[in-house]
């Protein structure tokens, strides 16, 4: 059982979500990142995550929003950003955090995920090479880190080039 509480994100979070985004990474690249996404179309209610220390902070976050994949577009998700206050990393924050988003888009019917990240993390949530399923992206990325989760076993999984929102940037 985790020490840590997930729940989906509220409009109260917001600010505290900045601030998490804002200490996890170098830049506040990933903060603006997400308010243009919370403005654009991908963004799903639901699929916003966050976790809380046992006080109540919050001091972890996992997004995901609505991507594409192929021609014609088949829907996904794209995971991202996931970020943990500095103090609270590797202690487990992340990894409740991205299994309860992970849970949510299962629950809500999503059928596949995709996440660009760190290739001896990801896989303990079930994430595989995307180039296995025939999956890539229109930039240059290490094979290795470009991910896919299928959710849905009994579905088909797309092919093709991952289209992320415009916020993005890419």
């Amino acid at each position: 059982m985790s020490a840590w509480t997930t729940r989906p994100e509220t409009f109260r979070d917001v600010a505290d979500v900045r601030r998490v985004l804002q200490a996890a990474f170098p830049t506040a690249q990933e903060a603006e990142l997400v308010d243009a996404l919370r403005r654009d179309a991908a963004w799903l209610p639901g699929l916003a995550w966050v976790a809380e220390e046992p006080g109540g902070r919050v001091v972890g976050y996992a997004l995901l929003t609505r991507c594409h994949v192929g021609e014609p577009p088949a829907p996904a998700l794209a995971l991202a950003p996931v970020a943990v206050l500095p103090a609270f990393q590797r202690r487990g924050v992340g990894e409740a955090v991205t299994a309860a988003a992970l849970h949510a888009a299962e629950q809500a019917g999503e059928r596949l995920v995709i996440v660009l990240g760190h290739p001896e993390y990801y896989p303990r949530f079930g994430f595989t090479r995307a180039s296995r399923f025939g999956i890539g992206v229109s930039f240059e990325v290490p094979d290795e880190a470009l991910m896919a989760l299928v959710l849905d076993v009994g579905a088909d999984v797309p092919r093709g080039v991952v289209r992320y929102p415009a916020p993005f940037g890419v």
